[in-house]
């Protein structure tokens, strides 16, 4: 019997049955052609994810005004009668595997930043207010040469045009058609996107729509656009074709924007004019970047839900609802009557086989989105999509897992996560694998990451999780040596140990009080520990160790449940070294740890291996706590209770501290590959030994190194 019995079972919207109520939410993508046609890449990702299990499919941003009204330079096109064959040729693989597909139509407005690339008119219900944001100040100089809302080409202010009443009776009749086309290709829907400042939300909006006239003022006035294009899109399709809506719940952060009665009163509307189901989204005015992950793309669990609850009450059709929803909350919710359908992105970018791994009763099998923000941060540097966790999403047309020709014995040495995902793949392509690892836990640096950001915990259990589950030797606590590897009479070796950490040349760095983020790793997590604790620490801390380490913990939940009894060998005041990745995440788990805490960085910009979207939370999430954070920054020197440093070409200052941690110097460690190399069998280096890619490139190194094998 399955646990999952209102997730996994049955649903309608209108006519269309749908095999269970995971709906794949629709998601700008990027993988359609630069002339918005869908060829090989966006056929075979969907059709990944339909084989994947999910009921229906919703096919991200469907431009109907093509190229006009576009957010994205890779969009699908709508607008013409020769998008119609790739369109179809997907619905058709789609419906293969038995899954529904709808696609969303979309004209961006205020919003279609193209348009603005490219010199067009930017169509709006009236002229918008200018927003300030400080989401531009913490990209990098080369992000900043390719986002998405620079107006290259573009001499001058931009050209906004307010929309007048045959301009309205075109998008009318641009929604239409497009669902007409849709209809055509073999789409079985479509979702009218009412969301996200899009141009039905930006007249929705009493903040953004000022219009004197019947489509301004009264929310029935606002909603007239919405009603018209519901009323004209039902006669272009007849009645057995499915037409729902996405709708904003609340715009957050704008006064007099979008409030959840007007939101409950538009899907009253809606469903009157004929739209079968209300998605429940929300929007939030970006005026500073962390603003992005309040809504649409929501960072708190189940963040949507309450909304979608109460325009649940006030609605008889079916409710559908996004917002980082655990398969878990998602039954509940479903069987208490909140939602009727949950829709999920993030989680079928990293994982198209959630619905089938569901329906095996084989969740831990799942692979996870660890919330890491870079599928949708390559949206904004004008990039294609993809997953940190998935090395396959948008690859899927070129990257297949298949029987090897001829199996052989592959070791991989290094638990961490490239060795675990090369010894994964080279697994089911039928290879024998021997993973080696020197520790007593397979995890590697993951482990540790996992500490300071505990979403790195669900990835760590799965793919844990996976290498248990096939046929995989794992040697723990054994050093690989080319003795070792000839003994084992493998044909090839895979090395995956991880990076170098090289303390920097800095006067009074090898003092005690003075910490590689690697040392803290090693002594918090029992990897060779004792060989730390000999060199840096007393005999009291040397028991305070023992009793407060995470040695013998196997899995990151029970690391959770110990690390509030975790000791640290670190002062009240610290001072890191290094703001890239390593040191803005170990500051908020310091932070979090009670310590005061200040970052020094020798470049100009900070958090540069952090994805854009999680970069604007981590650095808010500092700030917010008043944590100090220099870039171009000098060290002089380390004292015993102090740094001193100049910023820039300023003065010579000086930083109390009480603790120093080093989190620079890390590059690719050849050294464990090159003493192997005497076994005289073929070897590479995979993960962060061969090149600095941290969880993401790791994955995908490891995958790589597996499928050419």
């Amino acid at each position: 019997m399955s646990h999952y019995p209102h997730l996994l079972g049955p649903g309608r919207i209108g006519s269309l049955e749908l095999r269970n109520r995971i709906i794949m939410s629709g998601m700008g993508s990027n993988f359609a052609e630069a002339d918005g046609t869908c060829s090989e890449r966006i056929q075979a990702y969907y059709e990944a994810r339909a084989a994947g299990g999910a009921g229906l499919l919703i096919m991200g941003v469907g431009s109907i005004a093509y190229p006009a009204g576009t957010a994205e330079p890779f969009q699908v096109g709508l607008s013409d009668d020769r998008f119609i064959p790739g369109l179809k040729a997907l619905t058709e693989r789609v419906h293969r595997h038995g899954a529904k597909i709808a696609i969303q139509l979309q004209h961006a407005g205020k919003t279609a930043v193209r348009d603005l690339a490219e010199g067009r008119e930017l169509w709006v219900p009236s002229m918008p207010s200018a927003v300030k944001s400080n989401m531009m100040n913490s990209l990098t100089p080369e992000e900043l040469g390719c986002f998405i809302s620079s107006a290259k080409g573009l001499a001058g202010k931009p050209a906004i045009r307010v929309m007048g009443k045959a301009d309205i009776a075109q998008m009318v009749e641009w929604f239409a058609a497009a669902a007409e086309r849709a209809q055509r290709a073999g789409f079985d829907g479509v979702e009218i996107h009412a969301a996200h400042s899009y141009i039905i939300a930006g007249f929705l909006s009493p903040y953004y729509n000022k219009r004197d006239d019947e489509y301004g003022g009264c929310l029935e006035n606002r909603a007239r656009l919405l009603i018209e294009v519901l009323h004209e899109t039902r006669r272009r399709v007849g009645p057995d074709f499915a037409i729902w809506l996405r709708l904003d719940a609340c715009e957050l952060g704008l006064e007099g924007g979008i409030s959840l009665d007007d939101a409950k009163a538009v899907a009253r509307l809606a469903t009157a004019a004929g739209a079968q189901a209300i998605s429940v989204s929300a929007y939030a005015a970006f005026t500073t970047g962390t603003a992005f992950t309040e809504a649409p793309l929501v960072h708190q669990p189940a963040g949507f839900l309450a909304w979608a609850a109460a325009i649940r009450q006030v609605v008889d059709v079916p409710v559908i609802t996004a917002g980082r929803l655990e398969p878990e909350v998602a039954e509940r919710a479903i069987a208490e009557g909140q939602c009727d359908f949950v829709a999920m992105a993030r989680k079928l970018l990293a994982d198209p086989e959630l619905p089938n791994k569901l329906m095996r009763g084989d969740p831990k099998a799942i692979r996870p989105c660890i919330y890491c923000y870079v599928c949708v941060s390559q949206i904004f540097v004008n990039e294609r999509v993809k997953c940190a966790v998935n090395p396959f999403t948008g690859h899927e047309f070129e990257a297949v897992i298949s029987p090897a020709a001829v199996p052989r014995h592959i070791a991989v040495v290094g638990g961490g996560p490239a060795g675990m995902e090369a010894a994964r793949v080279a697994t089911l392509r039928g290879h024998k694998v021997t993973l080696i690892e020197r520790s007593n836990r397979l995890g590697g640096t993951l482990f540790f990451a996992a500490l300071a950001y505990p979403e790195n915990g669900a990835l760590l259990d799965n793919l844990v999780h996976q290498v248990k589950a096939l046929p995989i030797e794992v040697r723990l606590n054994t050093e690989a040596t080319p003795e070792l590897l000839r003994q084992l009479g493998v044909d090839q070796v895979l090395v995956g140990n991880g990076a170098r950490r090289d303390a920097p040349d800095i006067p009074g760095a090898k003092q005690k009080h003075v910490w590689s983020g690697d040392e803290l790793r090693r002594l918090m997590t029992g990897d060779r520990a004792d060989e730390i604790a000999r060199e840096k620490l007393s005999l009291t801390q040397r028991a305070m160790m023992k009793a407060g380490s995470l040695s013998g913990v196997t899995d990151s939940a029970d690391a959770l449940k110990t690390l509030s009894k975790l000791w640290m060998p670190l002062g009240k005041r610290v001072v890191i070294i290094g703001g890239g990745l390593v040191g803005l995440e170990l500051a908020e788990f310091l932070l979090e740890r009670g310590r005061q805490v200040t970052v020094l960085e020798p470049g100009t910009h900070l958090g540069r291996e952090l994805s854009i979207v999680r970069r604007w939370r981590v650095l808010d999430n500092l700030e917010q706590h008043q944590v100090a954070m220099l870039t171009q920054v000098h060290i002089d020197s380390i004292g015993t209770k102090d740094v001193s440093f100049r910023q820039g070409d300023g003065p010579l200052q000086q930083l109390a501290a009480d603790s120093v941690v080093l989190a620079l110097g890390a590059g690719p460690d050849s050294r464990l590959a090159d003493s192997l190399s005497a076994c005289d069998v073929p070897i590479s280096r995979i993960g962060d030994c061969g090149e600095m890619g941290y969880i993401e490139g790791a994955l995908r190194s490891g995958t790589h190194a597996a499928l050419a094998l």
